[in-house]
């Protein structure tokens, strides 16, 4: 069976990471959210995909009380949408964007707290920086952890990284997805997870290859498609 993952919730019925997006994407059916998490500057895991906010102030300068009332933090989420729906915490952590950590504190953060919820068996820490989920899986070994990856990667390579470091999930592009590759994913028990798709024919096209989740900015279309 297919999961369902809400991207950001669901962003074409709420604001994109706002606890009604979260709700949106669960009352459409997804059995799960994806969400972007950065460490503020009082240690808070500040739900927001941008280093940024729409104002121009950097995430990682603001404490919890400095935050838009529509902005969350990550405890706030798990204590909305409940145990039982599937949360997809993507660490962002780059060394590219201005909130760059080489020590990855936020990824230590964000596998405490998953773990002191007991969340364990309900949430996937992610990252496109293997370093942060390498960090979170060492600190919380009972936390379960997922690399994210980009068209241009060798996907095989990829998920040959992620068995020898212990990860429960490989998330390629859906444009990398084959039937070699999830074949291969699922010989090794690592998941395979599609991002971002948007489209029901790939939606079902997936499914027919077999992997376990597709993340989507329009849960209802992908419940529908894969009905």
């Amino acid at each position: 069976m297919v999961s369902v993952i809400g991207h950001r919730g669901a962003p074409a019925h709420a604001v994109e990471n706002t606890l009604d997006a979260f709700l949106a994407a669960a009352r459409l059916g997804a059995d799960g959210i994806e969400l972007d998490v950065r460490r503020g500057a009082d240690g808070a895991l500040i739900v927001h995909h941008d280093a940024v906010l729409p104002d121009g102030r950097p995430v990682s300068n603001l404490s919890r009380g400095e935050l838009p009332t529509w902005v969350p933090t990550l405890a706030d989420v798990l204590d909305a949408v409940g145990p039982g729906l599937l949360v997809d915490i993507e660490i962002k952590n780059m060394p590219n964007e201005p909130d760059w950590d080489p020590q990855d504190s936020v990824a230590r953060a964000v596998a405490a707290l998953v773990s002191d919820r007991g969340r364990q068996a309900t949430s996937l820490v992610t990252s496109f920086n293997l370093a942060a989920i390498d960090t979170a899986r060492s600190a919380e070994p009972s936390v379960l952890t997922g690399w994210l990856t980009l068209s241009g990667y060798d996907q095989l390579d990829a998920l040959a990284t992620v068995v020898e470091r212990g990860h429960a999930a490989l998330l390629p592009r859906h444009e990398s997805i084959d039937a070699a590759l999830v074949e291969a994913a699922h010989g090794h028990g690592v998941q395979v997870m599609a991002w971002t798709v948007d489209d029901p024919a790939r939606v079902k096209e997936l499914a027919a290859l077999g992997v376990d989740a597709v993340i989507t900015n329009a849960p209802d279309m992908a419940r529908t498609a894969l009905a």
